[in-house]
């Protein structure tokens, strides 16, 4: 076991948790998961997974030196009715069914909290009004847990919204029983100081459907760790990602999806732009598809626009195979500045440039945003997207 500094007294064991195998995978770049922080040594920033992540900016959530402080952050939740939320404490047999904590962060996320939300959707239920839970920052530090679950044949949209000022680490879990259907918009609209970093374990049932949209805005730094498994056969996951990096900001984005069922999809579709001196962004794609996994069908894309100097993307699609059985499988990364020739159709016909400008980014995300399918929070995104853009003139 590896030696650890300042781990709080709560922290807990692999043997107390029941967690689907199916979830048990890293990557092969990393340390085995674990629910107990003493199994990841402290990060010195060469590993694989924390080689394009500053550390000193973590602010000790990497190392054990981040205490949680009270009212770091505000929670509030806005359900339809036939929805079932809890505060529950650790001994839970609900938490970390999703999946393992694969890196120290998550570690010590879900070896440091006290209380966790578990939002229930009963089985059969389709709700027509979506699940709104609102995170507000007020200073601090903070460590949480929440699990939304899905019986089987139920339907939600749930939207995750990020604002204000804290440190925050955390482990999001998506249970999906068989034949349901869950969209999740997490929206990170911090405030410049902020620091986020979570894991987000998704288990999806059999024919289940699950389709997550990221979108990160605010932050000094945030590392977000969408992961996929599957519990039965037909599931299908959709994974898309919008991101604005403004100068100085670091935006991390990690997605594993773990073909370990056979005849299942996934797709994912990240997109990004960057603009202003020391903006970072990182988009790391791993797809595992295992031997067992027959008649599995998958694509991972990422995009990035570069529109000022100084702006740095590290983009990384990995693909593994280990069966020829399968329907597809591909990967694609790319990153430039704006399309010249998109920019002269416009000006051509009379558009400013600056005016082109905003059209071009507009329509570079925009079937992106159409995937969210509310349009109080598409008008919202659309809006902050004009305002940087505005911002950058």
């Amino acid at each position: 076991m590896a030696e650890a500094q300042n781990i709080p007294a709560g922290s807990t064991t692999t043997g107390s948790i029941a967690v689907a195998a199916e979830s048990t995978v890293a990557t092969r770049m990393s340390a085995p998961p674990s629910f107990d922080v003493a199994d990841f040594p402290v990060p010195h920033g060469r590993e694989e997974e924390w080689r394009f992540t500053p550390l000193e900016r973590l602010r000790g959530l990497h190392d054990g030196t981040a205490v949680a402080t009270g009212g770091a952050v505000k929670v509030e939740f806005d359900v339809p009715e036939g929805v079932t939320v809890e505060t529950v404490g650790r001994d839970d047999a609900r938490l970390g069914t999703a999946g393992i904590p694969v890196d120290r962060v998550a570690a010590q996320a879900y070896s440091s909290f006290e209380k966790a939300s578990v939002i229930t959707v009963a089985k059969e239920a389709v709700l027509t009004e979506p699940i709104r839970i609102a995170v507000h920052g007020e200073g601090g530090v903070a460590y949480a847990h929440q699990v939304i679950e899905l019986g089987a044949f139920a339907e939600a949209v749930v939207v995750l919204d990020h604002t204000g000022d804290a440190v925050v680490a955390g482990n999001v879990d998506y249970v999906l029983g068989d034949g349901a259907k869950l969209t999740v918009v997490s929206v990170q609209d911090w405030d410049d100081t902020a620091v986020h970093a979570a894991q987000h374990n998704a288990l999806i049932g059999r024919d289940a459907t699950f389709k997550s949209i990221v979108v990160t805005f605010g932050g000094d730094l945030v590392r977000l760790h969408p992961r996929v498994a599957y519990a039965g056969t037909g599931g299908e996951a959709e994974l898309f990602g919008l991101y604005f990096t403004d100068k100085g900001q670091h935006q991390e984005h990690r997605l594993f999806v773990d073909h370990n069922t056979p005849h299942c999809k996934s797709n994912a579709v990240y997109k990004g732009a960057l603009q202003g001196q020391d903006a970072h962004a990182v988009w790391i794609g791993d797809v595992l598809i295992q031997a067992k996994a027959e008649g599995t069908d998958t694509y991972e894309m990422n995009r990035n626009l570069v529109l000022t100097d100084g702006a740095r993307v590290d983009s990384v699609p990995n693909l593994e195979i280990e069966t020829g059985e399968i329907v597809g499988a591909g990967h694609a990364s790319a990153t430039g500045r704006f399309d010249d020739e998109q920019l002269f159709y416009l000006m051509s016909r009379g558009i400013p440039a600056e005016d082109a400008r905003r059209l071009v980014v507009r329509g570079f995300f925009a079937e992106l945003v159409q995937q969210i399918g509310l349009p109080d929070v598409e008008a919202r995104l659309l809006h902050k997207i004009e305002a940087e853009l505005k911002a950058s003139v």
